[in-house]
């Protein structure tokens, strides 16, 4: 369990930071960015369940993956030890497996799509759409980060981490759409992109 009793400490005035296996590391590590685009991620993820009326499914596993994607940050944040001194959290294939049955679950009753979707529809779906571009960029820096450290090697990053991220981009792409033409009852609302060469010109 975390204890929090105070929450600023001044021990990161001189650009640098503690990782979760207590080792220091530069503010702008590129794991440290990685983490800090997932905390981003999270908080957009407040404001769609503080901000729109979700249906109680969607609410649900939003909730769930806010949890979950603390253990990112920790993951992340936690370099590869062959013997760490205690077992670090770390994301397991069994959350992975879950993102995917849920990204089955919502697709299913979805119209096929016939163009790629503007980000807009219902103000929940269009913040689910801004989550799912900052968890895209979380992921791209893990890689960054992975590519410098390491892959699944002595003080790397864990691959797993990583395609969570990879699968949770999926799944908000496909929820924005089920809040959008589902739950909101406003099937209209989902805009469609229509290529230059189709769109009629605008008047000048």
């Amino acid at each position: 369990m975390v204890n929090l009793t105070r929450i600023y400490t001044r021990t990161g005035d001189a650009g640098q930071t503690r990782l979760s296996d207590n080792s220091v590391a530069s503010k702008t590590d590129l794991r440290v960015a990685a983490y800090g685009h997932v905390d981003e991620a999270n908080s957009l993820l407040g404001v769609v369940l503080a901000a729109a009326d979700l249906p109680e499914a969607v609410a649900g596993v939003l909730t769930l993956i806010q949890n979950e994607l603390f253990d990112v940050g920790a993951d992340l944040s936690t370099p590869i030890q062959q013997s760490p001194p205690w077992p670090p959290l770390r994301i397991e294939q069994e959350s992975i497996d879950r993102l995917e049955a849920w990204c089955d679950e919502f697709s299913e009753p979805l119209p096929n799509l016939r163009s790629f979707i503007l980000p807009s529809g219902s103000p929940a779906g269009a913040q689910l759409h801004v989550a799912r571009t900052v968890v895209r960029r979380a992921e791209r820096a893990g890689w960054q980060a992975a590519e410098a450290h390491g892959l699944e090697t002595e003080g790397g990053l864990h691959g797993l981490a990583l395609t969570y991220l990879n699968r949770l981009s999926d799944l908000l792409f496909i929820l924005s759409r089920s809040v959008t033409t589902e739950s909101g009852a406003h099937p209209e609302r989902e805009v469609l992109w229509v290529p230059g060469g189709d769109r009629p010109r605008p008047e000048r």
